[in-house]
């Protein structure tokens, strides 16, 4: 209908007597409306594959399916374009189809653009992609009177064997990062353990050099042997006592009814070994000094 109001001009529809006003187009939307055919079909080229396209048995032109990026992965890109026409001369006489040739130069910009990124990277930087591309559009298009506002990459599709790899390295990272951690936990817990025994051991040192200290500092006042003796005689009787119990123990001595007689062998080997201590210690600090006499010089017999 277009088509026809373009060309006559005014009409009379059929049938009717009402005359149809003069419509006000100009010539690049006539081109427009007389070469978009009624019966139009739109069909999309699948993955990796070509489609070759001939016109009554006559090579046309080849329909690729999309682009590919510098690591040779295909990808189907959904993007949005905004424009706005400055110069309606310019957009009408410039250039036979303005929205035909920005859109084709926004495609080739595009498959351009990919082709120097990595799938990687297309997805990290997609805010320079879409300022690389419309920074291309407008140098192209400022002849025809239209300015590219914006350009918005609505969907990414990559092949379906890409998608399963790239979800298998999603994974494979998720798997990593959790090792990892569970690495670094059973590492800071066996720190955590290691220096908790190593605090109790030192605790336990200390409470019994601490005990050590009280005992002895006990039994330098007076009559701390006496006190001492008593007690090595309860930890004699309670010892053997113990030993009592089992059938098949020897005891010595072998009167264990003479329990004064227990207590009185304990006292005294506690007094003997009291009384040979002093004399162990002047030994060993004779033996600690330097001995005056010059070294003796042996000879060899001739």
């Amino acid at each position: 209908m277009l088509r026809t109001l373009c060309r006559a001009g005014g009409a009379v529809f059929k049938n009717s007597q009402q005359t149809v006003p003069r419509l006000w187009v100009t010539p690049a939307q006539q081109r427009w409306a007389s070469r978009l055919p009624m019966n139009t079909v739109v069909l999309f080229v699948p993955q990796q594959e070509a489609w070759v396209v001939e016109r009554m048995g006559r090579f046309h032109r080849i329909l690729e399916p999309s682009a590919v990026s510098l690591d040779n992965v295909t990808l189907q890109i959904d993007g949005v374009l905004f424009l706005r026409i400055l110069d309606p001369f310019k957009a009408s006489y410039g250039v036979e189809d303005p929205e035909y040739a920005v859109t084709q130069l926004a495609q080739t910009t595009m498959r351009s653009e990919l082709g120097k990124l990595t799938l990687d990277k297309v997805f990290r930087e997609r805010e320079s992609l879409n300022s690389n591309i419309v920074h291309s559009i407008n140098q192209a298009s400022d002849e025809w009177g239209i300015r590219c506002l914006r350009y918005e990459i609505k969907d990414i599709q990559v092949p379906p064997r890409v998608k399963e790899s790239m979800q298998m390295q999603v994974e494979a990272e998720r798997r990593k990062r959790a090792t990892v951690l569970e690495s670094e936990g059973t590492r800071e817990a066996g720190i955590n353990i290691a220096e908790g025994e190593a605090q109790a051991v030192l605790a336990k040192a200390e409470a019994k050099s601490k005990a050590i200290r009280l005992l002895s500092d006990a039994l330098a006042e007076q009559n701390g042997n006496a006190a001492a003796s008593l007690s090595v005689a309860e930890q004699y009787v309670s010892a053997f006592s113990n030993l009592a119990k089992e059938s098949n123990t020897v005891l010595l001595p072998s009167n264990t009814g003479d329990i004064s007689g227990m207590v009185t062998q304990a006292m005294t080997i506690y007094s003997t070994l009291a009384k040979q201590r002093p004399k162990v210690e002047r030994m060993k600090t004779k033996t600690d000094e330097p001995s005056e006499e010059p070294p003796v010089q042996s000879t060899a017999a001739q």
